[in-house]
């Protein structure tokens, strides 16, 4: 049975009164078992039972006082008095935020015990729940889109950018480029997927020709000689050459069966095959690659492409409604879907959102014990004090009534063992 009821004073409703009320209650008691023990003191006798009421009230008020003063002690002088060890809380809240700090980072903000943890979590499932059926309104779609957006915000975006771009340039330098262009140019050409390419490299070779014909004929003029400019032949050649090449191009537009056009499909058929299989070639496409991502305006690009996913990304946010809505909010939806139904996505993207926690964890774990610190020293002693104890204060109330009560029942067992001896 529960002694706050057993004393007649579960009247006190803690919920009601909060730390306060079970403070009022304890007091109540140790003044009711002192009236008690006044009103034993007077009546009794040797043959009356008033001295077992005698004996409960005076332990209880022993073990109520005791557990006061214990109470007390945590987060003040008792009366006001400077008794050695107490006042415990204030005293020490340095100490405390240092060892709070210290428990948070060995049992919590460790990478093992984070991606433990991790592993039993399925965000892909809960993240395709949301998005597949997303709450029309309420706190969990506002919070979540609010949250997202300050998280976004709060991130240093140089640096994130920096991270992003940093990542999209591995994954490149880790792929092997060659033979997916090969592949992707062999099935193009077996499905004729070739031919509006071709066709545009004819007419950007007209087009250019025709940009650029003043210096095909100055070309012709240098390297004629001056017999040829003295009697006109040069301009007559220069006409010839660029007639030729416009007749060339126009009938390769014209004909698909132009032989031409066969051997410059050839030569496809030929550099596809060599990029899947041909070493020599595979390290040429290599270096170009590496010398495409070490070029300072490809870097530039991607920083743009960040800032540009990242600010959709904060107008997404910042609008939940207008996220969810037309095209793109069925997309959300789709991904939704796809995320509860495809075990093999599930797990790339749970393993990447641990990787990922794991390793802010591992980067800025000191730095959130040592916010934690930090926090708890700037705090005065008052204000540590007030929190703890409003935070624990009905608890620690129930210690005294609890106390009050056991050392009673203690009493009156000493007092009846004491008359049957």
């Amino acid at each position: 049975m529960n002694l706050l009821a057993a004393t007649g004073l579960d009247r006190f409703n803690p919920a009601q009164g909060g730390a306060r009320g079970m403070r009022i209650a304890a007091t109540g008691l140790l003044v009711v078992m002192a009236g008690l023990y006044l009103l034993a003191r007077t009546l009794e006798r040797p043959d009356n039972f008033w001295g077992y009421l005698r004996a409960f009230a005076e332990a209880a008020m022993v073990g109520g006082l005791a557990d006061w003063f214990a109470v007390t002690a945590l987060f003040r002088h008792p009366l006001g008095l400077p008794i050695p060890h107490t006042a415990i809380i204030p005293r020490n809240k340095d100490r405390i935020g240092d060892n709070l700090a210290s428990f948070l980072r060995d049992n919590f903000l460790t990478p093992s015990v984070v991606a433990r943890r991790m592993g039993r979590i399925d965000l892909a499932a809960a993240a395709g729940r949301f998005l597949a059926n997303p709450p029309a309104k309420g706190r969990l779609r506002a919070g979540a889109s609010r949250l997202f957006a300050d998280v976004l915000e709060a991130l240093d975006p140089e640096r994130l950018g920096s991270m992003v771009r940093y990542g999209l340039a591995a994954k490149l330098r880790g792929m092997a480029v060659a033979p997916l262009i090969g592949q992707a140019l062999q099935a193009a050409i077996a499905e004729n997927r070739h031919l509006p390419i071709v066709n545009g490299i004819i007419v950007w070779a007209d087009r250019t020709l025709d940009a650029n014909e003043a210096l095909i004929r100055g070309i012709v003029n240098e390297r004629a000689g001056a017999i040829m400019r003295w009697t006109g032949l040069d301009e007559k050649l220069a006409n010839a050459i660029l007639t030729g090449l416009h007749k060339l191009l126009s009938e390769m537009a014209a004909d698909p069966a132009h032989p031409v056009r066969a051997k410059a499909e050839e030569a496809l058929r030929s550099v596809a095959e060599r990029m899947q299989h041909d070493p020599e070639m595979q390290a040429k496409v290599e270096r170009l690659k590496e010398e495409f991502i070490d070029n300072p305006a490809v870097d530039r690009w991607m920083e743009g492409l960040w800032e540009s996913a990242r600010a959709g990304m904060l107008r997404a946010a910042r609008d939940p409604e207008a996220t969810m809505a037309g095209r793109f909010g069925e997309a959300l939806r789709q991904l939704g879907t796809t995320l509860q139904s495809e075990p093999r996505l599930q797990r790339t993207i749970n393993q990447f959102a641990r990787r990922a926690i794991v390793g802010a964890v591992d980067s800025y774990g000191d730095q959130i014990v040592r916010l934690v610190s930090d926090t708890v020293r700037g705090w005065d002693p008052e204000t540590i004090t007030g929190r703890l104890e409003s935070a624990v204060g009905r608890d620690l109330q129930y210690i005294r009534i609890n106390g009050t009560v056991v050392g009673g029942l203690v009493g009156l067992a000493i007092h009846l063992v004491d008359r049957l001896a």
